[in-house]
């Protein structure tokens, strides 16, 4: 058997599974190789994508109220943690921070970040982990209070079930204090497309690398040339939708199955649900949590809420 594929079974395993239903589909987390970590990074400065600049400026100007929701001595637990470029905010002014816990999927690019986190800080604690976020994720008691921080509006990747599952697991930590989490707002959808389908061609290079890296890891032959990407706003779900379509009927092999696409047959790689104020509480109330306060752009773009248990 191929090396790749015993070192991915998880990989190839979601694959099969995912286009080998009806709609195709992949899970978004699958985006996040090392290559893929570094083309987000670049999304994140794209002059379209508002999320990053519109949420960063929302922490520069609350920083002392979030400050405040983090007690000396804290555990600050960071869910898909990337670059932890908006979190270096909040180390600037916590001196008196316990440890830092990033968790990241991509190890190789998790594990560099840390690298440079402990040069930039030495006297902070950096404890990275590698976990999914969105599978069951339990942490052992430190003994210190926690505040988990989860920015980038990435909630919105989950469907409603499993962001209520993600809520209610983070309020079930032990030490849990408060969590700060972003979102992006509705709003028209000529703003949300451009976010997702910029003129550079980084976002679907983002979206197209996904297939490079079941060619590299699985060995998969999809071409990846004959794959578009597409952004799509789905009024109705509230969510911008990610796929990737086929430009002609073809067949591409993964491990020992066959994949047939049609023409304009997609894979759907990912959602990004939009949330409003009402919407929000709801979903954290659900899960035992409720908003106290939430902060937003004076556009109303982007919003960062704190979360305390109910």
């Amino acid at each position: 058997m191929d090396r790749r594929v015993v070192e991915n079974a998880d990989l190839l395993s979601a694959a099969q599974l995912g286009l080998g239903r009806e709609p195709k589909s992949m899970e978004p987390k699958w985006f996040y190789d090392a290559r893929g970590s570094e083309l987000f990074e670049q999304i994140t400065d794209l002059p379209e994508y508002y999320p990053t600049r519109t949420e960063i400026a929302i922490l520069r100007d609350n920083l002392d109220l979030l400050v405040a929701c983090i007690p000396d001595g804290a555990d600050l637990v960071e869910l898909g943690s990337g670059a932890s470029r908006k979190t270096r905010l909040l180390l600037d002014n916590l001196p008196k921070l316990g440890r830092y816990v990033p968790l990241d999927i991509s190890a190789e690019f998790l594990h560099q970040t840390a690298d440079d986190l402990r040069a930039a800080y030495p006297d902070l604690t950096v404890a990275p982990r590698v976990a999914d976020f969105a599978s069951p994720l339990q942490l052992p008691d430190s003994g210190h209070p926690r505040v988990a921080f989860f920015p980038g509006s990435t909630l919105g990747n989950l469907d409603h079930a499993a962001a209520q599952r993600l809520l209610a697991a983070v309020r079930d930590w032990p030490g849990i204090d408060a969590f700060i989490i972003g979102v992006d707002l509705v709003k028209d959808a000529e703003t949300l497309i451009r976010a997702y389908d910029d003129a550079a061609g980084v976002t679907a290079d983002f979206n197209l690398n996904l297939l490079h890296r079941m060619n590299r890891e699985i060995g998969s032959d999809f071409e990846v040339d004959a794959f578009r990407h597409r952004a799509v706003w789905n009024a109705e779900e509230a969510r911008i939708e990610m796929h990737l379509a086929s430009l002609r009927d073809q067949e591409v092999r993964i491990a020992d199955r066959i994949v047939r696409f049609r023409e304009g047959e997609t894979i759907h790689t990912e959602n990004s649900h939009k949330f409003t104020a009402d919407g929000l509480s709801s979903l954290a109330g659900s899960a035992g949590w409720r908003v106290e306060p939430m902060l937003s752009d004076p556009e109303r773009l982007f919003a960062v809420a704190v979360l305390r248990p109910a």
